[in-house]
C-alpha cells in the first residue's frame, strides 16, 4: 500500500474509535424517580416533624436539661459562727477539713491507659507521706474492698490540695467543717463542744444553737460553653457573706489567769474543785467564769462526761460568811439595826434547843458591825437578824430570788433552795442559821449577783457571758447600766465600808493592795449533802468588791473540800483572789483610790 492510500486509511480508523466511546442514553423509568422522590421526602418530613417535636413538644425538658449541664451547684456545708471573747480573740470557729476515700477499681494515674488498673500498692506509696500513713498500712485498708473505703480524716485544706494535684482517679475527697477551739480548755465550761456528728453537748454551743448556724444556702452558678458565669438565675441573697460572731464578755486574759490560780490553790490544798467569777457589778457582764478541773473540747472523748457541767452555775452550796453582809444589809433596809449601834457577843447561844457556836468558840464582847465582819461571828450575827422579823426576812430572801433561777444567759443555771415562809417562821433554827450563811442554799453565780446588789448601790443586775452577735471585726459595746432597785443606796456604802475594815484589819487583809481600797468577806461554810453536813468537809471562800469608793467589779472565788487543818476562807481562797485582782487593775486600767499610798509604796 502506498503512503496516500495509509494516509486516507488514519483518519478513518479515528472516527471508528471515537464513535465507538459515546454511550447512549436510555430513558429512567417514571416509576424510579417516584421512588428517589418519595424516599427524599419522607426524610425531609421526618426531619421537619423531629425538629417540630424538639422545639414545640420537648422545649421545657430538653431546656432543663440544658441547664443541668451548664449549672454549677454548690451545697452548703452546714458551718457554725464564731465565738470569741470580748476583745475578739477567737474562743470557737470551724475549719474546712477534708475526708479521704479510696475506690481501688478504678485506680488509674495520670498517663495510664484508660483502661488499666493500677494496684493499690502503687496508690499507697504516694499517699503515704502525704498523710503520714505507713504504705503497709493503707494497702491492707483498700485491700478489705473494691470501693468506698475512707483513709483518712481532719485533713487540712493544704494536704487536700496536694492530693488532688496528684490526678490520680479513684480517690475522692469530701470537704466538711470541723469546729475547734484555739482556747482549748479556758473556755470548756462556758462554750461547750459539738460531737463528731456535730451535735452540740453542753454550753452555748447547745443553748443558743440555732443562733450560732450560719446563714447559708445552696449556690447555683450557670456557665458558658468557655467557663464564663452567666449573671441570669441567681437566687437573691446567694453571693451574701454571713460573718457574724457571738461575743463573750468573758476576757481571755483574765480567764487564763484565773484557771492557773484555781488549779494551783486545787492542786496544794488536795480539793476537789475550785471556781472563780468576776463580775461588772454596773451592767452584770462576767469578766471571768473559770472552775477547775476543766476538759479540753477539742478532745473532749478523754475526759469524764461529769466535767461538761459548769458547777458554778449549776450546783448549790451554803454560801456561810460570804452571805453576812447581805443579811446586814436588809437589816438596815428594815431600820431593824442602825450603823452606830452594837451587838452583844457571847460566844454561844442555844436556839431552839440548838447550839451556836463561833467559829472558834470565843466571845467577842459588845462589837460594832464592822467588827462583827472582821471577826465572822456567827453569834452576833444572830443577835443582829433577831431584831428582824423572820416574817419580813423571809420575804426579802424570797425577793432577791434565792430560791428563783437567775436570769442569766449562762446555760443551766438553776433556782436555789429556800424553806417554805412557814417553815422558816415556825422553826427558829432556821432564820438562826440562815444568819450565817447556813440552813438554805444557793449557786456562786446567784452569790456573786446579791454582792453586786451591794457594790453598784442596790440595783440587781442580770449576770451574763454574751454581747450578742457583731458583724466582721466589730466589738460590741458594753451593755448600759441597768436592773431591779432593791436597796437605798446609802445602805450600801455602809455596809461596803464594813467589808473594807475586813480587808484592812480582818481576814481579808491578804488581797490588800497598796493604794487601792478593796473590801471583802471571808467564808468556810459546812459542806452539806441531801440536807446533811459532811463530817470535815467545808467550802472555803472569798468575795471582794473594788474599788470602794466606785465599785465596779465584783470577785468570787470558792475551793471546795480542801483538805487540812489550816483551810478556811482567808488561806485557801484568798490568794486566789489576790492574783485575780492584781491582774483586773492592770488589765481594766483601774485608777488607784490613793495615789499617794501607790507612790510611796513605788518609790519606796
Amino acid at each position: 500500500m502506498d503512503a496516500t492510500s495509509q494516509a486516507s486509511a488514519t483518519p478513518s480508523r479515528s472516527r471508528r474509535r471515537g464513535r465507538s466511546r459515546v454511550v447512549p442514553l436510555e430513558k429512567v423509568p417514571s416509576r424510579r424517580l417516584w421512588m428517589v422522590f418519595l424516599l427524599l421526602s419522607a426524610g425531609l418530613v421526618g426531619l421537619a416533624g423531629r425538629m417540630a417535636w424538639l422545639q414545640l413538644v420537648q422545649t421545657d425538658a430538653l431546656e432543663s436539661r440544658a441547664r443541668r449541664l451548664q449549672t454549677q451547684r454548690t451545697q452548703p456545708l452546714g458551718q457554725r459562727r464564731p465565738i470569741v471573747d470580748r476583745t475578739g480573740r477567737l474562743v470557737a470557729m470551724d475549719e474546712k477539713r477534708f475526708r479521704l476515700w479510696a475506690h481501688p477499681r478504678y485506680f488509674n494515674l495520670p498517663g495510664d491507659d484508660p483502661n488499666h488498673i493500677r494496684p493499690a500498692a502503687d496508690v499507697a506509696e504516694l499517699l503515704s507521706s502525704m498523710i503520714a500513713v505507713p504504705a503497709s498500712r493503707l494497702e491492707a485498708e483498700m485491700a478489705q474492698r473494691p470501693s468506698g473505703i475512707r483513709l483518712a480524716e481532719g485533713l487540712d485544706p493544704e494536704t487536700a490540695a496536694r492530693i488532688r494535684s496528684l490526678g490520680i482517679s479513684g480517690l475522692d475527697l469530701e470537704a466538711y467543717p470541723q469546729r475547734i477551739y484555739p482556747q482549748g480548755s479556758l473556755f470548756a465550761n462556758v462554750v461547750g463542744f459539738l460531737n463528731d456528728e456535730r451535735v452540740p453537748q453542753a454550753g452555748l454551743e447547745q443553748s443558743r444553737d440555732e443562733e450560732l448556724m450560719r446563714h447559708e444556702q445552696a449556690r447555683s452558678m450557670r456557665r458558658g460553653a468557655d467557663g464564663t458565669p452567666l449573671p441570669d438565675d441567681l437566687a437573691p441573697g446567694v453571693f451574701y457573706g454571713d460573718d457574724l460572731r457571738l461575743q463573750l464578755t468573758l476576757d481571755s486574759r483574765l480567764q487564763e489567769l484565773a484557771v492557773k490560780a484555781l488549779s494551783e490553790q486545787v492542786a496544794k490544798w488536795k480539793a476537789q474543785k475550785g471556781a472563780a467569777i468576776v463580775m461588772d457589778v454596773a451592767n452584770g457582764e462576767l469578766l471571768v467564769l473559770a472552775s477547775t478541773p476543766t476538759y479540753d473540747p477539742n478532745r473532749y472523748w478523754s475526759f469524764d462526761p461529769g466535767r461538761f457541767r459548769e458547777w458554778s452555775v449549776q450546783d448549790l452550796y451554803e454560801p456561810g460568811s460570804t452571805f453576812k453582809p447581805i443579811n446586814l444589809a436588809l437589816a438596815l433596809q428594815e431600820g431593824a439595826i442602825r450603823p452606830d449601834e452594837r451587838v452583844h457577843d457571847v460566844g454561844q447561844l442555844k436556839i431552839g434547843g440548838w447550839p451556836i457556836n463561833n467559829h472558834d468558840k470565843r466571845a467577842n464582847g459588845l462589837v460594832d458591825f464592822a467588827t462583827l465582819l472582821q471577826v465572822s461571828s456567827n453569834v452576833g450575827m444572830v443577835q443582829a437578824m433577831r431584831r428582824l422579823d423572820d416574817g419580813v426576812y423571809w420575804d426579802w430572801m424570797n425577793r432577791l430570788g434565792i430560791d428563783r433561777r437567775p436570769d442569766t444567759d449562762l446555760p443551766g443555771a438553776v433556782a436555789g433552795q429556800l424553806k417554805t415562809k412557814k417553815q422558816f417562821i415556825t422553826h427558829p433554827i432556821e432564820p438562826a442559821t440562815s444568819a450565817f450563811g447556813q440552813g438554805f442554799s444557793l449557786t456562786p453565780l446567784k452569790l456573786t449577783q446579791l454582792h453586786g446588789v451591794l457594790a453598784n448601790g442596790g440595783r440587781l443586775v442580770s449576770p451574763h457571758i454574751t454581747r450578742g452577735f457583731r458583724s466582721g471585726e466589730a466589738l460590741a459595746p458594753a451593755a448600759s447600766p441597768g436592773g431591779q432597785q432593791l436597796l437605798k443606796p446609802e445602805i450600801t456604802r455602809t455596809v461596803l465600808s464594813w467589808m473594807e475594815s475586813v480587808v484592812d484589819k480582818g481576814s481579808g487583809k491578804g488581797v490588800k493592795t497598796p493604794g487601792y481600797r478593796i473590801g471583802g468577806k471571808t467564808g468556810t461554810a459546812q459542806k452539806a449533802l441531801n440536807g446533811v453536813y459532811l463530817p470535815g468537809a467545808k467550802i472555803c471562800s472569798f468575795v471582794a468588791t473594788l474599788p470602794i469608793e466606785s465599785p465596779r467589779y465584783v470577785v468570787l472565788v470558792l475551793i471546795d473540800e480542801p483538805q487540812g487543818d489550816n483551810a478556811y476562807g482567808s488561806t485557801v481562797a484568798v490568794p486566789v483572789a489576790k492574783q485575780i485582782i492584781d491582774a483586773l487593775l492592770v488589765v481594766e486600767k483601774i485608777t488607784p483610790s490613793k495615789p499617794a499610798e501607790l507612790n510611796k509604796t513605788v518609790n519606796g
